[in-house]
């Protein structure tokens, strides 16, 4: 096929040596299928902020480091250079998360490299070598089912053990390998520690899964992983190999109202600080 125009760089660097075809095109990004020697790849083109549905999300942004306290400043007036800020970062956040999952051991695709706004990374195949499902594109038995939630559980637990949450999680970002699930889509990737709204996210995540495959698997509905997995992440016994039950104990306490407003006035009096300092 004619090279993309995002692509031609890549090819001009040698980084690409043939574009064989275009293989999706959701609201973040499109992807191409490459030849990168004797390897076949996949290049992830992001298309522009202003096409994407998290653009505008600072709640998926909280946490997130920037190089310097200009740069900080840029992104948060919303300025021209703030806004191409905003664009590396976005872009970043997924190169960053990848590889320090990967480390992990955490079952996603091998990056490359990220280049001129073009990541490009392993392509995950089936067992006939071809570009591996979603998991919403599968019937599943009873039995895949839970052999598949029980994995995915596994890969949330080990990727918040390396201290990232994904954010985003849902049978659509989820592709099914010759060797099992892999999960991919990680631009939105939340810092565990640095975001105040991690543990919801990790909820949220853990909770889609569950729906989903309650449908193939109705005693998984109603289960509790998110809140036993955050939990366990709080009080730091959080490992690898921790056996979940899907089960917690719900405390019975009275609310201290005293602590909660003392806790609200701190964060107000943190933002107050925040703004007076950009603004100095």
């Amino acid at each position: 096929m004619k090279t993309p125009k995002r692509l031609q760089a890549l090819v001009t660097e040698g980084l690409v040596d043939e574009v064989i075809r275009q293989l999706m095109s959701g609201k973040e990004a499109t992807v191409y299928i490459v030849r990168c020697g004797e390897e076949i790849r996949c290049a992830k083109v992001y298309k522009d902020q202003k096409q994407r549905s998290f653009r505008n999300n600072t709640s998926y942004q909280e946490g997130r480091k920037t190089k310097n306290s200009r740069q900080a400043r840029a992104m948060e007036k919303g300025s021209r250079y703030g806004r191409q800020m905003q664009e590396e970062a976005w872009q970043s956040a997924e190169v960053d998360a990848l590889y320090r999952l990967a480390a992990a051991g955490v079952r996603v695709p091998q990056p490359h490299i990220c280049y001129e706004g073009v990541l490009l990374m392993d392509l995950v195949t089936d067992a006939d070598g071809h570009p591996a499902p979603r998991l919403n594109d599968i019937e599943l038995s009873t039995e895949q089912a839970l052999e598949f939630h029980a994995g995915l559980l596994q890969q949330v637990v080990r990727m918040l053990c390396a201290g990232i949450i994904h954010g985003d999680l849902s049978e659509y970002n989820i592709l099914v390998g010759s060797d099992g699930p892999v999960i991919i889509d990680l631009p939105q990737a939340v810092d565990a520690a640095g975001n105040s709204n991690a543990g919801p996210m990790l909820e949220r995540d853990v909770a889609n899964l569950a729906s989903y495959f309650g449908r193939f698997a109705p005693e998984l509905d109603g289960t509790e992983y998110g809140k036993e997995i955050w939990r366990l992440y709080q009080a730091g016994s959080l490992s690898p190999d921790s056996e979940l039950t899907g089960r917690i104990e719900i405390e019975h306490r009275i609310a201290d109202v005293d602590a909660v407003l003392e806790e609200v006035k701190l964060a107000l009096q943190a933002e107050e600080r925040r703004r007076l300092y950009q603004a100095g």
